[in-house]
């Protein structure tokens, strides 16, 4: 097998499913019929550790090492032999092939158990309504943490599942302390890693490799792809792309880095590649390179040729997941956390709707970057034929959208798309909690399979929510998480401390928006993150405005995009961090939540300024937006039945209709008068949500008053028309 190019995503991203970059690449290469094979070594490597044999040779080196092993290591090394008898089994399970396991494994007498398991304690409450198959996932998963924190204090201390020397990747201003590892032997990660890549080396045969970095996570172990490959192949041509590299590596200097690569290129990554491809086999010049650093007589050097364009999202192609073991993965559920149980448990097809960001204002974000500040939406037909062709290569039909924040209007389309189509699909987006996501459109997205979004609350203050332009309060994210949350669509927000200017008093009134979010019933799960400034986000490039100091000016050679900071007017944010995470993991739960905030914390903060219903005084508010005349009217259910009466009220007759609506899990009836039944059942018809032709208010309101029919809005927005929205008819 000879193929031009070998796309590889080096350890470690995800467990449960491929990180998308190689499969959009190899999409987009079928359409230029480029040859090329991927593999996801982070996987394949987990793969040949955690198994019989990997367990056998991993216990022989530990017990050849000379450190001073802790009591947890010592249990876990005595426990060897149980370790060895029951990985096997423990990975098939994690894969799904064994489900039955789960009640042995529940047992609790199956597994060895370490240090990992004193955090299952809780288990009952946590699971209770999750039943066997996850709680054993838990365990399981636990069972590998123990595994993963012996190979860390005695073989390799870099070690993480998804993190893998990520200290080191992340704010490395200078490439020493990389270059110097990256020169000490092979640690017994290394080794596994390198036995894989050499046998598909031989397998593949490539002209070039290129290695997706996404995250500092698994910056290392691409270096050491890369070292490996120069030394090795000297011929085939290494680069370098991703995530990493788009946000870290803009102004590289340091020529020892192409020592590992010949190549590195930012953002989108189709043209770049195409160009790099020709130029390798020889049909393009070096100044054709598009967006590529190389190194030119000792000196890093960055080449664009502006001549080649950028390909639109219509043209880049389907993800191609062919090559990738996608019966080998595994589903793991770390921590108790139900957005963070769909991001590492199963399979998802990862799409985007869009490139870039709809908005793009947020200070905090990188919105001066091409993958965030070039926004280009993807039709939702073409949307659906992906999504219909990774079904028929995949098998799976669970879709994760990750969109910087998917824009509700293609929502909105591609919800109508899939359920023309007659898609039985499940999947989640990440969102702006915008006031477009009323409460109709939500019950359409949930129609759609729509099972969860995750969106940006942030720093739940609206004098921070301006200052970071966000372009939302924190009444109208109640709001909106009332919509999803009683449409059926779990709802995730990202949390943030540490803002420039945050003081003291409004980190804890966040948190008492946050406690009364949950308190509410209409926030699911949420996670916080402190501040981090970065190089190419509003505050990074303008920190004065903001009020906060540079800790350095000096631009590293290597990585530049995380900076240092001082935050003179705000709080001592660091000191509030586990107070924070803690109140948020009872919260989850429903617990604590009629307790002080004071309770959270081991010193002392100030008293909530926040009234105790200010999120029940937000949902009280009107909720239904008026209904603009170019409003699209959808009809999702079924034409009701129809039966015709008279009724005698006060010596009046007047001729009434009774419409039956049959639902999937409930029969409801309305009452209206004859004339208005005569128009509405062949209106619905047309509003039927199989029609491509989509009406308007407006156009419904001609409809009805070319008939002479009584006053159109006294008939739409009283009862019982304004309760056929839980039938189906929706205004979006």
């Amino acid at each position: 097998m000879s193929t031009s190019l070998f796309l590889i995503t080096p350890p470690f991203t995800q467990l449960n499913t491929p990180y998308p970059a190689t499969a959009y690449l190899k999409g987009f290469l079928n359409t230029k019929n480029i040859a090329a094979y991927q593999a996801d070594l982070g996987i394949e490597t987990t793969l040949a550790l955690f198994c019989k044999e990997g367990l056998i040779d991993l216990f022989e080196q530990v017990q050849n090492c000379s450190k001073e092993l802790s009591e947890n290591a010592k249990r876990i090394v005595f426990l060897k032999q149980d370790y060895i008898q029951t990985i096997d089994e423990v990975i098939h399970f994690l894969q799904a092939k064994t489900p039955t396991l789960a009640h042995l494994i529940c047992k609790r007498t199956f597994l060895p158990e370490a240090a990992r398991f004193a955090q299952t304690d809780d288990m009952d409450w946590a699971f209770g309504t999750m039943g066997v198959l996850d709680k054993a996932k838990h365990l399981a998963t636990m069972y590998l943490e123990d595994l993963s924190d012996l190979i860390m204090e005695t073989v390799d201390e870099h070690f993480g599942f998804s993190r893998y020397a990520e200290r080191l990747g992340r704010s490395a201003n200078t490439f020493d302390e990389l270059y110097s590892l990256l020169h000490q032997p092979y640690t017994y990660i290394d080794k596994l890693l390198i036995q894989i890549l050499e046998k598909r080396m031989k397998q593949v045969n490539p002209k070039m490799v290129a290695l997706s970095v996404p995250f500092p996570g698994n910056l290392y172990t691409s270096l050491r792809c890369g070292q490996w490959i120069k030394e090795h192949y000297p011929n085939v041509k290494v680069a370098m792309g991703g995530g990493f590299a788009n946000t870290e590596l803009r102004s590289l200097s340091d020529p020892r880095v192409f020592e590992f690569y010949d190549f590195i290129t930012l953002d989108d990554g189709e043209a770049p590649l195409e160009n790099l491809i020709g130029f390798v086999e020889g049909s393009k010049t070096q100044e054709e390179l598009k967006r590529t650093f190389t190194l030119l007589n000792g000196v890093v050097t960055y080449i664009n040729n502006k001549e080649t364009k950028d390909y639109r999202q219509g043209e880049v192609g389907t993800p191609d997941y062919s090559d990738l073991l996608l019966d080998k993965y595994i589903s793991a559920i770390e921590v108790i956390n139900p957005m963070h149980r769909l991001w590492s448990d199963g399979r998802w097809n990862k799409l985007t709707m869009a490139h870039g960001c709809y908005w793009g204002k947020c200070t905090f974000c990188d919105i001066s970057l091409d993958y965030i500040k070039l926004y280009e939406p993807v039709a939702a037909g073409v949307l659906c034929d992906r999504m219909e062709q990774l079904i028929a290569q995949t098998g799976e039909n669970g879709f994760h959208f990750v969109d910087e924040a998917a824009p509700p209007a293609l929502m909105r389309a591609l919800a109508l798309e899939i359920i023309r189509r007659k898609l039985v699909v499940s999947w989640w987006a990440n969102v702006r909690f915008e006031k477009s996501f009323t409460r109709d459109l939500c019950i359409l997205l949930k129609a759609s399979g729509c099972i969860a979004v995750s969106g940006g609350l942030e720093v739940a203050s609206d004098r921070l929510l301006k200052l970071i332009e966000k372009g939302i309060t924190v009444s109208q994210v109640a709001r909106v998480n009332k919509h999803f949350t009683e449409a059926g669509i779990m709802v995730h927000a990202y949390l943030m401390y540490g803002f420039p200017t945050q003081t003291a008093q409004e980190t804890i009134d966040s948190l008492e928006m946050v406690r009364q979010l949950f308190k509410a019933g209409i926030l699911q799960s949420a996670f916080w993150h402190q501040f981090a400034m970065t190089a190419h986000s509003p505050v990074g490039l303008n920190p004065e405005k903001y009020k906060v100091i540079k800790e350095t000016n000096v631009i590293g050679t290597f990585a530049n995009n995380d900076i240092v900071h001082h935050d003179p007017t705000g709080a001592d944010h660091d000191s509030f961090s586990f107070g924070l995470k803690k109140s948020l993991f009872n919260y989850m739960h429903q617990i604590g939540l009629e307790e002080p905030l004071h309770k959270w914390f081991d010193f002392k903060v100030p008293k909530t300024t926040v009234i105790p219903d200010f999120i029940e005084n937000a949902l009280i508010e009107d909720d239904l937006l008026t209904v603009k005349p170019n409003a699209k009217i959808i009809w999702l259910g079924k034409t009701p039945s129809c039966e015709y009466f008279t009724q005698s009220k006060k010596g009046m007759q007047r001729e009434m209709a009774t419409l039956t609506f049959i639902g999937k899990t409930a029969t409801q009836e309305i009452q209206i008068l004859k004339s208005h039944a005569e128009w509405l059942i062949p209106m619905l018809e047309k509003l039927s949500v199989q029609n491509t032709k989509i009406y308007t208010l407006q156009e419904v309101m001609d409809s009805y008053e070319a008939l002479d029919l009584e006053d159109f809005e006294l008939f739409w927005d009283n009862k019982p028309m304004n309760g056929m929205w839980k039938m189906g008819l929706l205004r979006v």
